[in-house]
Parts: C-alpha cells; sequence; structure tokens
C-alpha cells in the first residue's frame, strides 16, 4: 500500500465518520480489503491529528464543541476560574485529565500550601511551571492514549492510600437524568477519584449538558457541584438542581 493510497483510504475513512457519525473497524476492514490491524492504525493516526475519536471497536465523530476552539477557550477559562475559586490555601485536591479541568493550572498561582495529585502529564507540568510550588502527586498506572492519561489498577490503588479535599473533573457530556457521561469506556479511576474527595466538582461546558453519551462516568449522588458557563438554560438548571447538585453558571 503507497503513502498516497494510504491518505485517500484514511479521507474516505474521515468522510464517512463525519457523515454517519460512527464507523467500524471490522467493517472498514472489508470495504477497503485491508487488514483490521491497518484499519485500526489509520483511526489512531486521525485521531493523533484531531480528527476523529476512538472507541471500542471503531471511531466516532468529533462532538461539534471540540470543532470550536476559540469559543470553548473563553468558556473553558471562565469555569476554569469558578472552580479555582472553590479552592482554599493548603487544600488537598485531585485534577483530572482534560482541557477544562487543565485551563485552572493559572488560577492557582495565588493559592498556598497546595497538594495535587493527578493523573496526566499535561496537567503535571503546568503546576511544576507555578512559582507557589504546590507538592505534586502522581498516580501512575497504565498510559491511555484516549484521555492522555494513567489509568487502571495501580492508579486506583494510589488514589485509595490518600484522602482529598475536593477532586475536579471533566465530562464528554452530561446526562441530566443520571448524571456525567463519557466516551471512554475506563471509568474506574474516575469513580475511584471521586470516592477519595470530600467534594466533587465537575467542569463542564453549557452544549455538553443533555448529551446523552452510553458510558455513564459518575452518578449524581456522587456529584458535589456542576461549574458551567451562564448559557445553560432555565429548565436545565432547574433539572440539574434537583438532583441536589450546587451549580455554578460561570459568566463569559
Amino acid at each position: 500500500m503507497t503513502k498516497r493510497n494510504t491518505q485517500q483510504r484514511r479521507h474516505l475513512i474521515l468522510t464517512q465518520v463525519n457523515e454517519l457519525g460512527e464507523v467500524a473497524v471490522d467493517i472498514l476492514a472489508e470495504q477497503f480489503q485491508t487488514s483490521e490491524v491497518t484499519i485500526r492504525k489509520d483511526l489512531t493516526a486521525l485521531e493523533k491529528s484531531g480528527l476523529l475519536l476512538r472507541r471500542y471497536g471503531g471511531a466516532i465523530a468529533l462532538p461539534q464543541e471540540i470543532v470550536s476552539d476559540d469559543i470553548d477557550s473563553k468558556r473553558k477559562v471562565a469555569i476554569a476560574k469558578a472552580a479555582a475559586a472553590l479552592i482554599k490555601d493548603h487544600n488537598r485536591i485531585i485534577i483530572d485529565s482534560g482541557r477544562t479541568t487543565a485551563a485552572m493550572i493559572p488560577e492557582l498561582g495565588n493559592k498556598r500550601g497546595l497538594v495535587v495529585m493527578t493523573n496526566a502529564i499535561k496537567v503535571a507540568n503546568r503546576l511544576l511551571a507555578l512559582e507557589n510550588e504546590p507538592t505534586l502527586l502522581m498516580t501512575g498506572g497504565t498510559w491511555d492514549p484516549h484521555s492522555e492519561s494513567f489509568q487502571g489498577q495501580v492508579a486506583e490503588n494510589v488514589l485509595r492510600s490518600y484522602d482529598f479535599d475536593q477532586l475536579f473533573i471533566g465530562a464528554d457530556g452530561i446526562d441530566v437524568e443520571r448524571g456525567t457521561t463519557t466516551f471512554n469506556e475506563l471509568v474506574g479511576l474516575s469513580q475511584v477519584m471521586a470516592e477519595s474527595a470530600r467534594e466533587v466538582i465537575v467542569l463542564v461546558e453549557s452544549e455538553k449538558i443533555g448529551r446523552r453519551i452510553p458510558n455513564l462516568e459518575l452518578p449524581w449522588q456522587q456529584v458535589t457541584t456542576l461549574i458551567t458557563d451562564s448559557n445553560l438554560a432555565l429548565d436545565t438548571r432547574q433539572a440539574i438542581e434537583a438532583c441536589g447538585v450546587q451549580l455554578i453558571c460561570a459568566e463569559l
């Protein structure tokens, strides 16, 4: 297979993903008369380029809000500032992987004596760049390229040996009736994080609220606070608050 044919195949795969919303490895392998290993390499390459999201057995199209980076960045910063305002000096916190949670880091520069656990290398590197030098803890574990974070039993066991004041975690979607949802099928670590913290604070843009992604990550019973932007509809606000969750809508 020449490089040109590989590029053509990947272009056709991406076209199908965007048109259908989802593709399967076995069907693509049959369609292009190639191996499933080759198709998986194609999907991995497309995901690394930020063009789709891998899932078990195939891939799905990028959610629209991931494409709109400029708008997202303003919302992420507003949400991150509201989240950082909840952190007191000397708090022991967990910061999960994700772009919204990572946006919190610059807001922590004036906090003293923080102890921060994370499973994300990007978060760790940003923390190390802060002048106030918070105490950094890493979960370790098995590297998951989809979430760009450490997952698995080792990470879970490390978390269980500590006690934290707050967990800051994102979500791919919010099911108003059930709780937070995710594209990632690895949800065990998120649940252990929630069990290890007295407060669970979810950071998510309003566009993700109401999207019912199949994988339930944290039920409302485990969530203390949801921070989103001010574009959230009134009826949705009331429905979330009725689940016993504190709702903070950050002004853009």
